[in-house]
């Protein structure tokens, strides 16, 4: 290893796919995270003292379980009775008393342990620098000590499933340090609490963690996990001390950290956690270091590199990220945006993986037994967040565990829809769920009331197709979709006062409307006074989500030319929900009746969720209530949690203004997310945040959901030369074009599945194939062209004004 690495310049780096710090790190939420969507790590870099936080994706409290409450459909009648009367505090305690599951709570998602590596002295160090590549999904920590280069280097291997640390000098006999593999309990807990660990030495040059998960909420906890540790050592001494392993004078050390639980599913935790982790070790044997990260950077490049960004860079791109993200209101760093959204994705290929479980409100990252909210599916926008660009930027085999989670819901999911609704077909479920998949009400009937999360979730597999084009994975889900759809033809009600079908019980999350019949009350369920109910009927977000639902289970039968019947009862039942109005303020009406918010600035959406992500509301749709929702986005400012600003960019982009959605994103950047770039939400970590400002920049760069494409829609003054390459569009589309004083001057359209293209020029266009064969394009109504495409082949357009 040369010195010449160790004391690369600021401006060797790439600003857009580098993160780098020349600083030390003492909290967890600013390490640097490392994952293959099964084990996740984050990685501190200390000289001193450096640690390996691990999780494994299937280790969570608990084991399989059923909350379903019998016969609460009993009671149905009498809550929709006092809601629909305004008594919602009544109906909000009576659902509560019968409503919500049993537990109350679900299940958390754990950290399994740490890797702590403690070295002799943190003294004469200079030239530290602590990084992430996202190209190559490395991690490194680089610094001279007395004279010495010294590198440390981590990564997950998803080829190998090991995570792999290597610690090396340019000096022979330099590293020295001694490691000790550790678990977590649950210290909130007593000493003899259920859940425990045991660590252990492991042949000569080897550590062994092994535990079982904790009961929690009345659910045995049946997880068993083991994670052994392997050193290999070059030259030097290897000994045991007290569980510890101590290296001293060696060249070079090469740690492999394999782990595993008896998880297989939701139902079933027969797996051998001990013949996994062997299995793993025989993988690994006989491959040294080198051709190990060579594959691991093969398969990350595979997918990392399919995507290219690139924005302008500033005065402050190639300073330190923390650095960056403090400045970056005072001088415009376009780059950065580029990196934001190149974390996005490598936090997707990190965290959720064909074969894993998809990734939680921390991804797969977590350090605590008790983290916020217990690191689950929060299924009332965090969870769907994490997943809004997973097709358009080229990862779409990435949602594989998405849509295994939302086929495995329908299982509990009927049984809900029975006991709770009395609905005979079809299933549903709440405003949560956990490795368990539980379908239930749960928290309380603030947030559980929520009945349309699957539905939300269905609109994803929609989505997918859309994508790609592709009828199998169509035909496959369509049976989740139409019973979701199934469910709400029984669930839905005609409002008494105007006949038009709502949903009730209902909520707006997590909002609560000012109503004279809405007071402060004492929640029996929760223990904790609230300033009123969020339990109400046909609250906005509902109905654009279950148009949105109808009518994607409508076209989906029409595509695979099945059930006319039903596509005919489900578009009947669209037409007959109530239609979006505009209250006396000025602002889209967030429930049914013209109610005030009792939190005017409330960190969600929920009202304008036909905007983005849903296809409800927009300015071709519906130009007369764009004013409304403008007036909605006002009302709630453009401050607000990591996620929440997420969202405002994506809603602002749809409504084609770029300079007040980058405005938006700057003030997340320098207010709303940790040095790391994950997001913050009230002081914890959380990735959704993430993801939705991936998913925002890609709407202010690309457009489909029209029916065409619409390129550099909303697209901000300081971004005015760019290039995007390998942004996928719906109609199966992949895209490479580059624009320079804010005009397109470069196109090339890739169809992956031969459908006709539109696209939306304001001047005239040429089309030609990558044979430079010309191609027939029409112009239809107002500025969009269309022309037929071949799968497989490629298509490029001559622009002119």
């Amino acid at each position: 290893m040369s010195a010449g690495l160790l004391q690369a310049e600021p401006e060797a780096v790439d600003p857009a796919a580098t993160l780098w710090y020349d600083t030390g790190v003492q909290d967890w939420r600013e390490a640097m995270p490392v994952g293959n969507g099964r084990l996740g790590a984050m990685y501190f870099g200390g000289v001193k003292q450096d640690r390996l936080q691990f999780n494994e994706d299937t280790y969570w409290t608990g084991g399989p379980y059923d909350s379903v409450p019998k016969g609460a459909y009993q009671h149905l009648d009498e809550v929709r009775r006092l809601l629909f009367a305004d008594r919602l505090v009544e109906g909000h305690l009576l659902f509560g008393r019968h409503f919500l599951g049993h537990p109350v709570e679900q299940q958390k998602y754990q950290c399994m342990g740490n890797l702590v590596l403690d070295f002799p002295s943190d003294e004469g160090v200079s030239g530290f620098r602590r990084s992430l590549d996202l190209r190559t999904g490395i991690s490194r920590v680089v610094y001279r000590q007395n004279g010495v280069s010294h590198l440390r280097e981590v990564f997950v291997s998803e080829p190998d499933q090991a995570i792999v640390m290597r610690i090396a000098a340019d000096q022979p006999r330099a590293v020295s340090f001694n490691c000790q593999l550790r678990g977590v309990r649950n210290q909130a807990h007593s000493n003899y609490a259920t859940d425990y660990f045991h660590m252990d030495l492991w042949r000569e040059n080897g550590l062994i963690l092994t535990g079982k998960s904790a009961d929690y909420l009345g659910v045995e906890g049946k997880l068993r996990y083991e994670a052994r540790l392997l050193a290999r050592v070059k030259g030097g001494k290897v000994s045991t001390d007290v569980r510890s392993l101590r290296i001293e004078g060696a060249d070079e050390v090469v740690l492999l950290l394999v782990a595993a639980t008896n998880f297989k599913s939701c139902r079933d935790v027969s797996g051998n956690c001990a013949t996994r982790v062997q299995a793993c070790l025989d993988r690994l044997e006989g491959r040294d270091y080198e051709r190990i990260k060579q594959d691991h950077v093969k398969d990350h490049r595979a997918l990392f590199n399919r995507v290219t960004l690139d924005l302008p860079v500033g005065r402050n791109s190639f300073l330190p990220t923390d650095v960056r993200l403090k400045k970056v209101e005072e001088a415009p760093d376009p780059a950065l945006a580029a990196l934001a959204f190149q974390f996005s994705r490598y936090l997707m290929m990190g965290s959720s993986r064909a074969g894993t479980q998809p990734a939680n409100l921390q991804g797969i990252w977590n350090d605590e037994a008790n983290p916020k909210w217990d690191s689950k599916y929060t299924l009332n926008i965090n969870l769907q967040m994490n997943y809004w660009s997973v097709d358009s930027s080229n990862l779409g085999e990435c949602a594989q565990p998405l849509f295994d989670l939302i086929r495995d819901l329908p299982d509990q999911g009927r049984r809900t829809a029975r006991e709770l609704y009395g609905a005979k077909h079809g299933w549903v479920c709440h405003q949560n769920t956990d490795l368990w998949r539980q379908t239930t009400p749960m928290d309380g009937s603030n947030w559980g009331g929520f009945t349309t999360a699957g539905a939300w979730l269905c609109t994803h597999l929609w989505e997918h197709y859309q994508y790609t084009g592709d009828k199998a994975f169509l035909q496959r889900n369509y049976p989740v979709m139409k019973g979701a759809a199934e469910f709400f033809l029984h669930f839905l009600v005609p409002h008494p006062r105007d006949g038009c079908l709502v949903t009730c019980p209902a909520t707006s999350p997590e909002n609560t409307p000012r109503t004279p019949g809405n007071q402060p009350f004492f929640d029996e369920m929760n223990g904790a006074s609230y300033r009123g109910s969020q339990m109400n009927y046909g609250t906005a977000i509902d109905t654009q989500i279950l148009m949105d639902l109808f009518d994607q289970v409508a076209r989906a039968a029409e595509v695979l030319d099945v059930d006319p019947t039903f596509r005919r009862q489900v578009l009947e039942a669209r037409a007959q929900l109530p239609p979006m109005k505009v209250g006396a303020e000025g602002l889209l009406q967030e429930w049914y009746e013209d109610w005030r918010s009792v939190e005017p600035q409330h960190r969600h959406l929920s009202p304008v969720y036909g905007l983005y992500p849903g296809h409800v509301l927009s300015p071709v749709k519906t130009p007369q209530l764009m004013g409304a929702v403008r007036n909605v986005l006002n009302s709630r400012g453009d401050a607000s949690s990591g996620w929440s600003r997420a969202w405002k960019v994506c809603l602002w982009a749809r409504l084609l203004e770029g300079d007040r959605a980058e405005r938006i994103l700057n003030g997340y950047f320098s207010n709303q997310c940790f040095n790391s770039l994950f997001s913050n939400c009230s002081d914890a970590m959380q990735v959704d945040g993430s993801f939705g400002v991936g998913a925002g920049i890609t709407e202010m760069l690309m457009q489909s959901h029209e029916g065409y494409l619409e390129l550099l829609p909303a697209l901000p003054q300081n971004w005015a030369k760019g290039r995007f390459c390998g942004v996928v569009a719906r109609g199966a589309f992949e895209l490479d074009y580059t624009w320079e004083n804010g005009k397109l001057n470069h196109i090339v359209i890739g169809s992956k599945a031969g459908q006709r293209c539109r696209l939306k020029w304001c001047g005239q266009l040429r089309v030609t194939t990558d044979s430079n064969e010309p191609v027939s394009v029409t112009r239809g109504d107002g500025q969009i062209w269309a022309f037929d495409t071949q799968a497989g082949r490629t298509y490029r357009i001559a622009l002119t004004e």
